[in-house]
Formats: structure tokens, C-alpha cells, sequence
């Protein structure tokens, strides 16, 4: 059975900002009705799960503006325009946790929300972590702290209502169904 997708008629950018864009395209829906759909583009993210030991990972604690409060949760990054992710995985490891990986191994792809936004989140597990030749400075606007917990503590954190965000939960059960 072929499937017929919406048509598009026109498309408003309402906003466009460092990180993302908003789009509102005015569609014509496959039974011929008119529809109005609200889009937030996003050039994706990478999501790191560092392992510095086998049983243990390294989260991050940082303040989270829009729910206005402080989280424990996995280091992740946009993409910069045409970066490759694996290359955005080793920035993003140096920039938040001060470490570089030698070895990376992609877990998934994952999109967190796509009832209204394409971001794309790919999973990476970084292994045998060694400090960079330089020092690497990390976004202005973020202050972190992070932390190497083993895995049982992370999943205790999870359980108190701790850790509440999607992608550390994920990226917990990725690196407990994916052989390293």
C-alpha cells in the first residue's frame, strides 16, 4: 500500500535562532483537508556516554534554564553546521567533561520529539578517555560539574527522580544492551 504524505503549500520561518529554527508550513493533508504545522528544525545533537572504567560513566550535573533547575544527565551537543558527528562526540566530550575519547562507538540514532521537531540524537559510547593535548574551553553559558558514578549508582539516581532526562535514560540502556 503506498503511502501518500502531506503537500506542502507554503512555509513561514517565525523563528531562527543559534540553535534551532521555527517553521510554520501551511500543508494539504492527503484527504484534501488544509492544515497548519508547526516545525522546530534542528541541525541534531550527539549524546556521549563515557565509560572511564567497564560499570561506570561519567554524567554531568548542570543548570537546565527552561525547566529551571539543576539535573544530573549525560554530556551532549548540537552539531556545528557540516561537522560530522563523530568528530562533534570528541568536541563535545573535551568541552564537557575535559576528556577525549580514543575509541567512540555509535549506539543509535534516536529522535527525542518528533510529534514537532527533527533533532536527530545520535548515541556514542567514548571509551579509553585521555586528557587533550591543550585544554579546551567550554560554552559560556554553561556551568558543569561532572562526575564518575558507577552505573548501578546512575540507575539509583533514575529511580529517586534524580536523573530525569530522556536521553540519559536511553543512553543508560544502550550501554547496558550493547556489548562494548
Amino acid at each position: 500500500m503506498r503511502r501518500v504524505t502531506p503537500r506542502l503549500v507554503r512555509r513561514k520561518i517565525v523563528f531562527n535562532g543559534r540553535i534551532f529554527r521555527i517553521e510554520r508550513d501551511r500543508v494539504t493533508l492527503p484527504d484534501g483537508r488544509p492544515a497548519t504545522m508547526d516545525v522546530v528544525r534542528h541541525r541534531g545533537s550527539v549524546v556521549l556516554v563515557p565509560q572511564p572504567r567497564p560499570g561506570h560513566v561519567i554524567l554531568i550535573r548542570q543548570y537546565r534554564y527552561a525547566i529551571s533547575r539543576w539535573i544530573w544527565e549525560l554530556p551532549a551537543g548540537s552539531l556545528e553546521p557540516g561537522e560530522a558527528p563523530a568528530r562533534a562526540a570528541r568536541r563535545e566530550c573535551a568541552e564537557e567533561i575535559g576528556l577525549v575519547p580514543r575509541r567512540l562507538r555509535r549506539l543509535g540514532v534516536f529522535y527525542p520529539t518528533p510529534g514537532f521537531c527533527d533533532e536527530r540524537m545520535i548515541f556514542f559510547r567514548c571509551s579509553d578517555l585521555a586528557r587533550p593535548a591543550r585544554p579546551v574551553a567550554g560554552d559560556e553559558d554553561e556551568q558543569i560539574e561532572p562526575r564518575t558514578m558507577s552505573i548501578a549508582s546512575a540507575w539509583r539516581l533514575v529511580a529517586r527522580g534524580k536523573i530525569i532526562d530522556m536521553k540519559t535514560v536511553l543512553g543508560l540502556v544502550l550501554i547496558e544492551s550493547v556489548r562494548p
